[in-house]
């Protein structure tokens, strides 16, 4: 009998210890209440801007930027420049119909058509260029 209790036991020792085992795995796998708690609040502070953050941009939000539409343009020496009067035409080097450049304070943000506002002209933006654009424009 001695030796069927040592075995009983031995077995009853492994199956505990494989129990042990499962609880950990399923423990590891769910993270507890702290670790979760802790991730939603580090996505929430990625989705929601700091206060300071929206107060930098409230400061930009009044700075005036100049708009520029661009149709063409074109090099001519001077010699040429100086014999240009009434009536004189120059080629650019867009062709009609292209969509034209849109500048703020000089850096190409979008690309537009020219439309009529009332009696007025304006600019209808067909193509806004992405951040990473601009970045490689500065």
């Amino acid at each position: 009998m001695n030796a069927e209790t040592a075995e009983k036991e031995k077995n009853q020792t492994e199956e505990n210890q494989t129990e042990e085992n499962k609880d950990q795995v399923k423990s590891s796998d769910k993270p507890d209440k702290n670790e979760t708690t802790d991730k939603n609040d580090e996505n929430a502070k990625k989705s929601e801007p700091s206060s300071a953050a929206v107060s930098n941009l409230r400061l930009l939000e009044n700075i005036e930027v100049r708009l520029t539409v661009e149709v063409g343009n074109t090099e001519i020496k001077i010699k040429d420049l100086l014999r240009l009067n009434e009536g004189s035409v120059i080629e650019l080097d867009r062709l009609a119909g292209d969509a034209l450049d849109i500048l703020a304070n000089g850096t190409k943000i979008a690309k537009g058509e020219v439309v009529m506002v009332g009696e007025k002209f304006g600019i209808r933006f067909t193509e806004v260029a992405t951040p990473e654009e601009l970045m490689q424009n500065l």
